[in-house]
């Protein structure tokens, strides 16, 4: 079951449209005839969450109830997705907080005294102490931080990572050794795509590079079709192998939630409607969006969008096995986000917005820009991809020359090294990425202050491989031309002259699919 999305052809009548672009949005008049996709209109929240979450642990899928699980003397380990997820961050209190608080509820009437939680960062950045206890609540954090049994995986602390084996394909399984070695392991995930959950969520959320290295490569990233959808994804095929025999050597209990698209605030909520349904409020709102963030100093205008909250709605909450309870969660990401399309264009557009997984608290840099236009929304499609074989991918994002240089140190480097030496995902891998997933100085800035691993510009690189395998050009609408040259492509100062551009690709009548996105959407291309 799908919600019914929106699919519109522009016509004479059509108004300009919203297309986000990093830390702010414009209105674009495109083309007749241009297709936009909408996503589906958000689905009603679950009033008592408290009470689902409940009947989760008490009902769960292909499992004991979670109290049937704890004991006294046992060795209980909690392990919950970082801050990449969801985006934007959540209005408080967080959904892991509550599930979080729940099951610390039941470990205690059980008897269990010996509990860790951990944030599954894998290569990520280590979250702050205010970071954490954004996540995990006031009261977790008070009664586990200053004990240090509430921390970030450290994917380099080689006493405390454990090999497991290795599976029928000869993928290395290493994990965090605390989570290995407990009689039961809790995952509380944010499934805010189809892409997350299920069996990505441990072997790659606690995860060395030694196992990361195997899925999160150019030669796996190219091959998967696509990313949305684990069936077709030769990621998530690796990553289901290595789940599949975690579960042989380790009791877990997932625990797994779905969001709606209640995605902006009161203030930014005209972003979530169709243009021609704006009303007085909502047009008076956009003006008054567009007019501030016209005049704002960029600081404040970067503080504006990364201290958004999202008053989302829970619309699934379901525990127990691994598989049994992310076909349930998939369904639910697939009534909320799935849009059915019919057929395939010559030219996507897509606005890349401020919102990234890895740019949270922090800056876009342009590899991350990369990584959002051509690696997750790009894939945000199910049967094939929304743009032809050899079309061409028009964006828009300023794509500036900023990093920050205490969370992403690595990509500057990869910026001026790598990128000018080549573009191509499997040259870089192969000439560069060891080099730099075993470089002494990123580890000990991952390792000890909040720096994403050395390796991880590579991955976000891979991330676009696909789209850049698919694709005939890319083209930026108002970016920083030579970062976008830098990375291989071009850019354009609108979109009538990226269309121009993009000629000698498409023709000079392409038919053109706009993703007008966030919230979130799938095209489900037939």
């Amino acid at each position: 079951m799908t919600r019914p999305g929106f699919v519109l052809e522009v016509d004479d009548r059509t108004p300009p449209l919203v297309v986000h672009e990093g830390e702010g949005f414009r209105l674009e008049t495109f083309p007749r005839g241009t297709r936009v996709v909408y996503p589906p209109e958000a689905m009603p929240g679950i009033r008592d969450v408290d009470g689902a979450i409940r009947r989760a642990l008490l009902e769960p899928v292909g499992s004991d109830p979670l109290p049937a699980l704890l004991f006294s003397g046992m060795r209980l380990t909690i392990a919950f997705d970082d801050i990449s997820l969801p985006l934007p961050p959540m209005v408080k209190p967080d959904i892991r907080q509550r599930i979080i608080e729940q099951v610390l509820t039941m470990a205690a009437a059980s008897g269990v005294d010996d509990v860790e939680i951990v944030s599954a960062n894998a290569l990520h950045r280590r979250l702050t102490p205010a970071e954490l206890k954004d996540i995990v609540g006031e009261r977790v954090f008070r009664s586990f931080f200053p004990q240090g049994a509430l921390y970030n995986h450290d994917a380099e602390d080689k006493a405390n990572l454990l090999h497991v084996g290795q599976t029928d394909r000869g993928e290395d399984v290493e994990i965090n050794r605390r989570a290995a070695e407990s009689d039961l392991l809790i995952y509380v995930n944010v499934n805010l795509v189809a892409m997350d959950g299920g069996h990505k969520s441990v072997p790659i959320g606690l995860a060395s590079y030694k196992s990361l290295r195997h899925h999160h490569n150019s030669h796996t990233m190219v091959h998967s079709r696509s990313f949305m959808d684990h069936t077709k994804s030769a990621m998530h095929h690796s990553a289901w192998r290595m789940g599949r025999m975690l579960a042989d050597h380790l009791k877990i209990f997932t625990i797994e939630t779905t969001l709606n698209n209640d995605v902006f605030p009161t203030n930014y909520k005209f972003l979530m409607k169709r243009e021609w349904e704006w009303g007085v409020k909502d047009q008076a709102s956009m003006l008054a969006a567009r007019r501030g963030l016209a005049v704002a100093p960029k600081g404040l205008r970067h503080n504006i969008f990364q201290g958004m909250r999202a008053p989302y709605g829970l619309t699934g909450v379901n525990a127990g096995e691994t598989e049994a309870v992310h076909e349930l969660t998939v369904a639910k990401v697939h009534e909320q986000q799935m849009v059915e399309v019919q057929g395939q264009s010559d030219v996507l557009v897509l606005g890349v917005p401020y919102l990234g997984p890895y740019n949270v608290n922090s800056v876009m840099n342009p590899i991350l820009a990369t990584c959002m236009g051509l690696g997750y929304y790009f894939n945000s499609y199910r049967g094939q991809p929304v743009v032809r074989k050899g079309g061409a991918v028009i964006l828009y994002h300023p794509v500036e020359e900023d990093f920050n240089q205490l969370h992403h140190p690595s990509y500057v480097d990869f910026y001026e090294e790598v990128l000018t030496t080549s573009t191509e995902p499997s040259v870089i891998e192969a000439k560069f990425e060891e080099q730099y997933a075993t470089d002494p100085w990123y580890i000990h800035l991952y390792r000890t202050s909040h720096a994403y691993h050395g390796v991880h510009p590579f991955y976000m690189w891979y991330w676009a491989a696909h789209a850049m395998d698919h694709v005939g050009d890319v083209i930026w609408v108002g970016a920083n031309r030579r970062a976008v040259e830098r990375m291989g492509f071009r850019a354009a100062s609108s979109l009538q002259d990226a269309l121009e551009m993009a000629s000698g690709t498409v023709g000079r009548s392409p038919s053109i699919t706009y993703l007008r996105n966030p919230p979130h959407l799938i095209a489900d291309v037939r």
